[in-house]
């Protein structure tokens, strides 16, 4: 129940996101852009998303990686299917996550820095 869960809250993301995009929302290319700035800025602490990055680090890693936990040759449309979720959870957290990194960004920009008088 909870892995289910789990994929269709990466598919209701990656849905929302594409939609997104479409209703005028960032463009892939503005998302791809901010990619390397959420980076930085995770690495720095200055932004919350080293979880989330950490985890798509890992689903990358398991897309690339030769090894499976479904081997593609002895179970055939079985094996494939673990990497098409994986790659469908991977594209839906990094539209989710880089728009919610834009906003961040945006709502970062219209605050000045200073301190708080009493």
């Amino acid at each position: 129940m909870g892995k289910t869960l789990k994929r269709s809250a990466a598919f209701t993301a990656l849905a929302r996101a594409l939609a997104s995009g479409a209703r005028g929302g960032p463009s892939l290319g503005a998302r791809l852009a901010a990619m390397p700035r959420m980076i930085r800025a995770t690495a720095r602490g200055e932004y919350d998303g080293g979880l989330r990055l950490a985890l798509m680090a890992g689903a990358t890693a398991y897309i690339v990686s030769p090894i499976d936990l479904l081997p593609e040759i002895p179970l055939a449309i079985f094996g494939l299917a673990d990497d098409a979720v994986m790659v469908t959870w991977l594209a839906g957290s990094v539209l989710a996550e880089t728009e919610r990194f834009l906003e961040w960004e945006a709502r970062r920009r219209s605050v000045i820095p200073g301190h708080v008088v009493p």
